[in-house]
């Protein structure tokens, strides 16, 4: 008690970090309650468990409609999340050579996607895509995950640039080397944290999405969210749950590189 009236910050501090506990445990104690579910043995979802089992882990894999959820979903996500990724690089690079007034509107649009409801992005490309022919198929679905993963490769790209020393492309150029060159050996090595963290934000939100894809997807185009979503409707069992862990496990383990790859590019930042 006498340090807190000696250091008030200490005593705003700790406030800070209580709130900060309270708040995290409201959030994650209800996943942590429903995860044990996915090991029971038994074919309901009920407490207390009658066993542990990895049956629904290995119904998972088996089950036709499920594997193949699981492996749209990862199809979808690493093509739109490699197509997001060039594409965001380019855009940054352009928008970081922007210079005057027009820049924050050129960033504007190029953030869009993030702005807008998904329910009218859907419903845009489910309309233009019905004049293509591309509604259906797993083209129509990552090329409209690339859009929306494509701000999140271009604003980490340019938190990247902006700490970026411009001087040594000119050097690189001076020495002979072509653009290509110059951007393959001398900024993208330095910029590849922030790349590959953008490229885990677009995965990541290619993995999770649910409405784009309830519009665009046919039948043999179903992703995770979407089977998972229709399992709680029809077949309420502790496989849903393991599904759930698995995009638990998915999303949280990017969400960790991510934040490996910022600490990492903190620590550098002062020798480049």
């Amino acid at each position: 008690m006498r340090s807190f009236r000696t250091d008030p910050m200490k005593k705003w501090r700790w406030l800070s970090g209580l709130c900060t506990a309270v708040v995290l445990c409201f959030l994650i104690l209800p996943i942590l309650v429903i995860l044990p579910l996915s090991f029971s043995a038994s074919s309901f979802l009920s407490y207390p468990l009658p066993g542990l089992s990895l049956q629904w882990y290995a119904e998972l894999i088996n089950n036709y409609k499920w594997a193949l959820a699981l492996k749209n979903s990862l199809l979808i996500g690493l093509a739109a999340a490699a197509m997001a990724t060039v594409l965001g690089i380019m855009t940054a690079i352009a928008v970081h050579a922007i210079k005057g007034p027009g820049k924050a509107l050129v960033f504007g649009v190029f953030i869009a996607p993030l702005m807008t409801p998904h329910i009218i992005i859907a419903v845009s490309l489910f309309l233009f895509y019905t004049q293509l022919g591309l509604t259906g198929s797993f083209l129509g679905i990552i090329l409209a995950h690339t859009v929306l993963g494509v701000p999140f490769v271009m604003i980490s790209a340019l938190a990247g640039l902006q700490k970026f020393d411009m001087t040594l492309m000119r050097a690189a150029r001076s020495l002979g080397g072509s653009p290509w060159f110059c951007y393959r050996t001398v900024m993208l090595p330095i910029l590849r944290p922030a790349i590959v963290a953008g490229m885990l934000f677009a995965f990541i939100t290619s993995f999770d999405e649910i409405v784009v894809v309830l519009f665009l997807a046919g039948p043999e185009h179903i992703t995770l969210p979407i089977r998972l979503f229709e399992g709680i409707r029809d077949e309420l069992t502790p496989i849903v749950i393991s599904a759930a862990v698995i995009m638990i496990l998915i999303s949280v383990g990017s969400m960790g590189l991510v934040e490996w790859l910022r600490r990492r590019s903190e620590v550098a930042s002062p020798q480049s």
